[in-house]
């Protein structure tokens, strides 16, 4: 399915980006479509293109449209790159790589990943949910790329945290705040109590909106039970390889770029050439994968003489056979040269194995991985941030780490990480209160896992008392509520938020 093949002996009539007709030479005229840019389940892009022209005659089970992933009918998943054996400066030190700022230039390992996000209008118990253009507290600028039915347009930019579809939810009398009570009084019915239940990109996104499918009930589009409206948004993004992301070769050779150098910083060849990757020699010996050296061996004679080798697993190329090509190319027959320091000019001390060697970008990449938070959801249990990029949690500061700061005496620091910044409800508030009006910070509070342990302890049948210095009973707040600051229009009691 990722090439299209002829299905019998023909000419090419015509060729489009989106379409091949082929007249054969028994029969009709046969259209062949192709597939455009369409996410595939790994969230990149698949798409075909022709490799035929008008009046070209095809075989029956020729290839004639590859795909992103086939070169000729041929799996083509990496590129052929000049790659130098050397340590750096440490830059690539265990298995980082050093990469030349031409390869991102030239879009070499550059992706195109879409990613898609589904809205639904459900029934709920207080009626229905709504897509509209209409959304309570939001202004005019964040509905800019909308249309009129609160959808947004194909073509629009979005990033992080931008409404792709407007939709509001019926609010129950309980869920209305003292200012909408207000409002209702005086307005009467008129005060709609609907809340913004909008589909945003999430944190961290961003791209280009390529496609808007609606499905509804009205046109007998088969939907759950339930919903009366879907809409799925495709959003797509070009990817430029960066500091991070992760590469490999055909040898197990895994590495994690360390650095992008310019092009006049990398080491070059006698006749100028600089080199695309710096690999470290270290990589080789202990993994005992001397594939790749050879691969790299082959590849540079291949260059030069401008063939193309196939090499099966274990009946491959012997090494007298390259040998042989590096010498029927012109170049050293132990494959290795004086490479010069592109900053200096000054050659290396030794010698240094260069050639291609067969690179490809992993789906491991840093812009799906990196994360950071300041304030954010709390579980309703323990109060403590959630974990995880999805929950846009925090990270976990575990028994070992606080071993750590212990031993190193970092006691404000540990008390903060203890308290205010994870389960010390009141505190949270209190602190991010003094940081707003430029007050001193007030001292900790009783954390939230303490209160948990109690009344996890009275749930065994043990009545526990938690008594001050002059032996009076200490009494918790037991409604969180109470910790919201109104005034500062904040609320990080964790109350709207779940595991």
């Amino acid at each position: 399915g990722q090439v299209v093949l002829a299905e019998a002996d023909g000419t090419v009539r015509s060729v489009s980006a989106a379409e091949i007709w082929v007249e054969h030479d028994k029969g009709e005229p046969k259209r062949y479509r192709l597939q455009k840019f369409v996410r595939t389940n790994q969230g990149t892009c698949f798409n075909q293109r022709p490799t035929v022209s008008v009046g070209d005659r095809v075989l029956a089970g020729q290839v004639i449209a590859d795909s992103y992933s086939t070169d000729d009918g041929e799996l083509a998943l990496g590129q052929n790159i000049l790659v130098a054996f050397m340590p750096w400066e440490g830059g690539n030190y265990e298995d980082a790589i050093i990469l030349s700022e031409r390869l991102v230039q030239d879009d070499r390992f550059t992706s195109i990943h879409v990613e898609k996000y589904e809205c639904e209008a459900r029934d709920t118990k207080l009626g229905p949910e709504e897509i509209t253009r209409d959304i309570p507290n939001v202004g005019e600028e964040a509905l800019a790329d909308l249309d009129e039915n609160g959808i947004v347009y194909i073509g629009a930019e979005v990033g992080p945290q931008h409404i792709l579809v407007g939709k509001i939810t019926p609010k129950g009398e309980t869920e209305l705040t003292a200012e909408e009570r207000l409002l209702r009084a005086i307005f009467g019915e008129k005060a709609r109590e609907v809340k913004d239940s909008s589909l945003r990109l999430p944190s961290g996104e961003h791209g280009k909106v390529v496609d808007v499918a609606v499905f509804s009930r009205e046109n007998n589009d088969e939907l759950l039970p339930g919903v009366n409206k879907m809409i799925r948004v495709a959003v797509a993004q070009k990817r430029k390889i960066s500091v991070g992301d992760k590469m490999a070769g055909r040898h197990g050779n895994k590495g994690v770029i360390a650095k992008i150098l310019p092009v006049e910083d990398m080491p070059f060849l006698p006749d100028g050439k600089p080199v695309d990757i710096v690999l470290n020699p270290l990589g080789v010996p202990s993994r005992m994968n001397i594939g790749q050296i050879l691969e790299t061996h082959l590849g540079w004679a291949a260059e030069a003489i401008g063939m193309h080798v196939s090499t099966p697993v274990f009946d491959g190329a012997k090494e007298a056979a390259i040998k042989s090509a590096l010498r029927e190319a012109g170049l050293p027959e132990k494959g290795q040269v004086e490479l010069r320091d592109g900053r200096t000019g000054k050659p290396f001390q030794q010698e240094i194995t260069v050639g291609y060697l067969y690179m490809m970008k992993l789906h491991h990449l840093v812009e799906d991985k990196i994360h950071a938070r300041s304030t954010g959801p709390y579980s309703l249990i323990t109060q403590q941030p959630l974990g995880g990029k999805a929950q846009f949690g925090g990270q976990r500061f575990g028994e070992m780490e606080v071993w750590a700061l212990e031993a190193y005496g970092a006691a404000y620091i540990l008390q903060e990480l203890l308290t205010v910044k994870s389960d010390d409800v009141m505190g949270r508030v209190q602190t991010y209160e003094a940081i707003v009006k430029g007050e001193d910070i007030q001292p900790p509070g009783v954390p939230e896992s303490f209160k948990v342990l109690i009344k996890e302890l009275q749930s065994l049948g043990l009545s526990v008392e938690v008594l001050n210095d002059a032996e009076e009973e200490i009494r918790f707040i037991e409604d969180a509520s109470a910790y919201a600051s109104p005034d500062l229009g904040i609320n990080i009691s964790g109350l709207e938020s779940g595991e």
